[in-house]
């Protein structure tokens, strides 16, 4: 995705978050606090897992107030500790207080996805099979989710319904059958000048047969046992990419890894998830 369109959506993310949490003013920060103070606050770490949202956390300190100074002790990505400190801002008070709660938000929640995905994907180590998300996320917060994904070590499967034709049951239901909705895809990507990928969700082995005859990039089995996942992988056999889902859990999900599908998406990543515990407060 364009990084000045991701930066953009982020902006109007943080815009929106601050106008509906500020209003008209914090006032009891600007009640309590004369205007000229300075101070630090420092990030502590309550809780072992992935740090994720740092970078993101720096955008919303200096695009609320750019005079702000953040010192980074620790990066995206890392593991992280009970009594860790990720970083420390410096600036005015009432800055440091009137931002603490977005950047909190954004981090907890970011932090709370990378390890939950990281989790997931230490237990396909050993397979060939990736990790991936949906779009099964937060209004508003989709492109920071996702990063927190990848932070995490997974894979991200679409944005939104721009980057990728996924033709689910719905679509191919409402389209008279696959060859109907494969056909008229590939037709409107050539009308468009569009280069995008195509994944067919099939049901079953006829429906798999007619995806592989209609040619698409990836296939997803949607609802199938470990069994029938490892019969499938066998029929396309390298034709395409394959894709497990439908109510797959971190408990079940090993067998259809070790089936030999190349990816499995889970939407309990973001729509299910614990934050991370953490705090910031005045060092």
């Amino acid at each position: 995705m364009d990084e000045k369109i991701v930066k953009d959506l982020i902006d109007r993310l943080i815009d929106l978050s601050f106008a509906e949490d500020i209003g008209d003013g914090d006032h009891t920060t600007l009640s309590s606090i004369p205007a000229d103070a300075m101070g630090k606050s420092k990030l502590l770490i309550k809780e072992e897992g992935i740090l994720a949202g740092i970078e993101i956390a720096k955008m919303v300190f200096h695009r609320f107030d750019p005079t702000m100074e953040v010192e980074v002790f620790i990066e995206d990505g890392t593991w992280v500790k009970p009594g860790d400190v990720a970083m420390i801002v410096s600036g005015k008070i009432q800055s440091l207080l009137q931002t603490e709660r977005l950047m909190l938000n954004i981090m907890q929640r970011m932090s709370g996805i990378a390890t939950m995905t990281n989790r997931y994907v230490k237990k396909l180590e050993g397979t060939k099979t990736r990790v991936l998300d949906t779009r099964k996320t937060t209004p508003g917060m989709r492109i920071l989710e996702k990063m927190a994904v990848k932070i995490g070590g997974g894979c991200n499967h679409r944005i939104g319904l721009f980057d990728m034709i996924l033709l689910k049951d719905n679509h191919v239901d409402f389209s008279g059958g696959i060859h109907n909705a494969v056909t008229r895809a590939k037709e409107y990507c050539k009308a468009k000048g569009k280069d995008l990928k195509i994944e067919l969700e099939v049901r079953n082995f006829d429906e798999l047969q007619q995806a592989l005859d209609e040619g698409v990039d990836r296939i997803m089995f949607d609802n199938f046992t470990p069994e029938d996942t490892k019969k499938a992988v066998e029929i396309v056999a390298g034709r395409c990419e394959t894709e497990s889902s439908g109510g797959i859990t971190y408990d079940t999900m090993l067998p259809y890894a070790q089936a030999g599908v190349d990816f499995i998406s889970f939407g309990a990543l973001t729509h299910s998830v614990k934050g991370m515990d953490m705090s910031f407060k005045a060092c």
